[in-house]
């Protein structure tokens, strides 16, 4: 981890568990100060302890990140309490299957506020603190391997990822465009074993098929990848990291 961001703030969304988690005890280890989103409030109490224990600071937020309003004011109040953020971690994401043709309208709406819009207010939000404090820092988003092609079944989920694949180069183009030295990342992992594909399947079984039928990732492998983004020299910017288990064939 560069010297530069010991001590500074990261924000990392859908941190209750998963993905999140394990990028927040990365990072904690690492000396970064956390400032932890979700839902949840058990779990991410959870995660601050763990975080506390591998020497690091974290707080928890816990918010519906679907309600924009309620979370422009988590982000408002991290920064009154904690500073400036210097990283925002965009993990929060879930996926239901829910096709073009017969899905769920509420569930094609969700995916469209935590995958998308709820994405969008907290890189508003906190590039505008990053650049009001040097002008420098890292936006990661959380995305797929959906956002470079469509599993079947998965046309509305997908799209919600090509969307952040759309975002990662817009922001890209609008930061230079500033003379911003703000870099900006999408990490695109195929199967790892988290909460998600039971969520999206609505079924533990359909789940352990899926991370059973060979290795998959785990969400420490992309901790890992966040890890090696945020230790580029500050000339370098991983514009997108695609990973999948090395069995998966799709």
């Amino acid at each position: 981890m560069s010297q530069r961001l010991r001590g500074e703030l990261a924000v990392i969304t859908g941190a209750s568990s998963g993905i999140g988690a394990a990028i927040a005890r990365e990072l904690g280890a690492l000396g970064l100060r956390l400032a932890l989103i979700a839902r949840r409030e058990e779990r991410l109490a959870e995660v601050c302890a763990q975080v506390a224990e591998l020497g690091g600071e974290a707080w928890p937020y816990p918010v519906d990140i679907r309600n924009s309003e309620a979370l422009e004011n988590t982000l408002s109040k991290i920064q009154s309490e904690h500073g400036d953020a210097r990283v925002i971690i965009n993990n929060a994401g879930l996926g239901h299957s829910a096709p073009l043709t017969s899905g769920v309208t509420a569930h094609w709406r969700e995916m469209l506020e935590v995958n998308v819009l709820a994405l969008c207010v907290c890189t508003r939000e906190v590039t505008a603190q990053m650049r009001e404090s040097g002008d420098w820092g890292q936006v990661i988003h959380i995305s797929s391997m959906s956002a470079h092609r469509v599993p079947e079944g998965s046309g509305v989920y997908s799209a919600t990822k090509f969307a952040v694949r759309s975002l990662t180069e817009g922001l890209r183009k609008e930061l230079r465009e500033l003379k911003s030295h703000i870099r900006v990342t999408a990490i695109s992992p195929g199967f790892v074993e988290t909460e998600f594909a039971a969520h999206y399947h609505r079924s533990e079984e359909r789940a352990k098929e899926i991370y059973n039928a060979y290795p998959v990732m785990s969400a420490e492998d992309v901790a890992r990848q966040v890890h090696f983004v945020l230790t580029q020299p500050p000339h370098v910017q991983v514009h997108d990291m695609l990973s999948r288990p090395t069995q998966q064939l799709t």
